[in-house]
């Protein structure tokens, strides 16, 4: 079984791309883009986000036009609410 890791926050450059996911209270946080992809992918960790309306969601890879990136779809829209999450 995989170990699920809960993020409360994403680090996120001047375009709002994620850098990062965080949970502050964690020793694993913040684990970077780069490393939290190859960890889904492996299938060593999942990360997933709690919203505050009860919803979960997991966050997945996904291939973009300037390579792979983390996203969830909590709301069925194209935009990625990762976005949504305070900055860490």
């Amino acid at each position: 079984m995989i170990t699920q890791r809960r993020v409360t926050r994403t680090q996120k450059d001047n375009d709002g791309d994620i850098l990062a996911l965080c949970d502050p209270r964690q020793y694993w946080s913040p684990v970077e883009k780069n490393d939290a992809i190859r960890q889904i992918e492996s299938g060593l960790y999942g990360y997933y986000v709690d919203w505050p309306d009860g919803i979960r969601t997991e966050i997945r890879v996904v291939q973009g036009q300037k390579g792979k990136y983390l996203r969830t779809d909590k709301d069925g829209t194209t935009r990625n609410n990762l976005d949504d999450l305070p900055n860490c």
